[in-house]
């Protein structure tokens, strides 16, 4: 939360070796605010709507889990091309 601009900004490994996707928001963290931003953020650069994002745990926890309703190979892909290309101009995110 407080990111500055929203974007993505690659893929992380955690010291447990889990691999996470680090997203960046402008939005504070009060009243579901950042989760919704995130929610948003990951439906413009997957090109799906936003109702196809769910975060289905961590709402108060700065990791998070998210669920996404869409072709596996399509949405694997662009999450492969937006943690490649962090701070890139995607699709006018910005």
């Amino acid at each position: 939360p407080r990111g500055g601009r929203d974007d993505i900004d690659g893929i992380e490994t955690l010291a447990n070796g889990r691999s996470v996707l680090k997203v960046r928001v402008r939005a504070i963290a009060e009243g579901g605010e950042a989760n919704r931003a995130v929610s948003e953020l990951l439906a413009k650069v997957l090109g799906v709507p936003k109702a196809k994002v769910r975060l289905v745990s961590g709402t108060t926890s700065r990791l998070k889990q998210v669920e996404i309703d869409g072709d596996p190979k399509q949405l694997g892909e662009a999450l492969r091309e937006a943690g490649q290309y962090p701070g890139r101009d995607r699709k006018g995110v910005r």
